[in-house]
């Protein structure tokens, strides 16, 4: 019997995913992540975190980029300990390359895998985490150890 194939606009779908989720891997790249932790997206042309500039406290975002950038460079230390919840989404953001461009070039789907997690619980771990990374970057902030 012969493993089950993707459907083109399956395969194409999977080749979009991949690609979108390339695109800030790249950038990523381009970019030098800042040692204060934070700011780093501003090279991309892009405002300074107003929440930040206002209440002095870090958003959730503050230090997502900067932990991409470290990320891509394989300085995982540096990536998690800027900010956790990047750290993840980052390494999210790869399997989805990998995973999207092995089904757009296989054809072979890999639902079967992603059907033996529950998925009602993906968004409260996410969420949680992403609340725990929030407080550790707002807590490294104030401390004044912000940046890697």
């Amino acid at each position: 019997m012969r493993p089950a194939q993707a459907a083109v606009h399956e395969r194409c779908i999977a080749a979009g995913l991949a690609i979108l989720c390339l695109v800030p891997l790249v950038l990523a790249a381009i970019v030098h992540p800042s040692h204060d932790g934070v700011a780093t997206h501003t090279q991309l042309h892009m405002q300074p975190c107003q929440f930040l500039e206002r209440t002095g406290i870090p958003c959730p975002g503050c230090g997502m980029t900067t932990s991409w950038a470290w990320f891509v460079r394989g300085n995982l230390l540096a990536a998690i300990y800027v900010q956790p919840m990047g750290t993840l989404l980052a390494f999210l953001a790869m399997a989805t390359v990998w995973i999207g461009g092995y089904v757009a070039v296989t054809g072979r789907p890999v639902y079967r895998l992603l059907n033996r997690f529950d998925g009602r619980y993906y968004f409260i771990g996410l969420l949680s985490f992403g609340i725990a990374a929030w407080g550790w970057k707002i807590l490294i902030h104030q401390l004044g150890h912000d940046g890697w």
